[in-house]
């Protein structure tokens, strides 16, 4: 599994240009963009295409291919395999089989992303891709909006405005975040502030609206200021709040969890009046 640039091709580093120049065949998600990076690297092995269509339908000759012809690589788009992309049938395929699976590490855009983020990286939970319609979009991240820890989370040019009035309107408008847009391209622009302050800031910039976004969330202040059992409560009780009435999903939290039942209702409450 080998990581590739996420925008400058100089990225690539000396043991990924060694195991790409000495496998057998590449496998790709889009042969045509990732051809431009061999090229660049002067790397002619055979390329392959490998994507969420026909992942599965090439696990058996990849096996195959491996035990008749000794390695193969996959790389994605850009970054890390299998961050956002895929790739992790096969490397169960290939772990299943008894062939060993090795990285070889290098650009990820949400750890580049944390480093210049300027929030807390002790503890962070990477969300992937937010829905792509507005409902479900809120949805999910009334979802994430108690977690006490730094988020991150991908988005794409054509929805990176609705996505950030989502964000403004479910988490408010004063919660700490960072947009890191176009990392290591030319135009590779940090944006910290409020929640607010992003969105006015791309709102008013049509440049800012364009390539690809890592937005980074900074925690809840008030799930940190939880006691550790309540904070651990929070995603349980969003998620039964949303089939059941506060007492009976306070009474089925407190079963599972051991929290007292008032303390559960009482916290059942407070996140009911949260979401509404």
């Amino acid at each position: 599994m080998v990581a590739t640039p996420i925008g400058n091709r100089d990225d690539l580093s000396g043991r990924a240009i060694k195991t790409l120049q000495e496998c057998h065949c590449i496998y790709a998600e889009d042969t045509r963009h990732s051809r431009l990076l061999l090229q660049h690297h002067a790397i002619d092995t055979p390329i392959r295409s490998l994507h969420e269509h026909n992942e599965t339908a090439r696990a058996d000759a990849m096996i195959a291919q491996l035990r008749n012809e000794g390695s193969l690589a996959i790389i994605s788009d850009a970054g890390t395999p299998l961050i956002s992309d895929p790739g992790y049938r096969i490397v169960r395929a290939c772990q299943d089989a008894g062939i060993a699976v090795s990285p070889i590490p290098g650009a990820s855009a949400l750890i580049a992303a944390l480093s210049v983020a300027g929030l807390a990286t002790d503890r962070f939970l990477y969300a992937g891709f937010p829905p792509a319609k507005s409902a479900a979009r809120k949805t999910w991240l009334n979802e994430l909006a108690n977690q006490s820890c730094t988020l991150v989370l991908y988005e794409s040019p054509h929805r990176i405005l609705a996505s950030l009035e989502d964000i403004v309107d479910v988490f408010g408008p004063e919660r700490e975040m960072c947009m890191a847009r176009e990392l290591t391209k030319r135009f590779e622009t940090i944006l910290r502030g409020s929640s607010n302050d992003v969105l006015t800031a791309v709102q008013n910039d049509d440049q800012q609206q364009r390539g690809e976004f890592v937005l980074i969330i900074s925690g809840s202040v008030s799930a940190k200021n939880q006691p550790v059992e309540l904070a651990e409560l929070t995603p349980l009780l969003n998620t039964l709040l949303k089939h059941m009435p506060v007492k009976t999903a306070a009474k089925v939290a407190s079963e599972i969890t051991g929290v007292p039942r008032k303390q559960a209702y009482d916290f059942g409450v407070q996140l009911n009046q949260h979401d509404t």
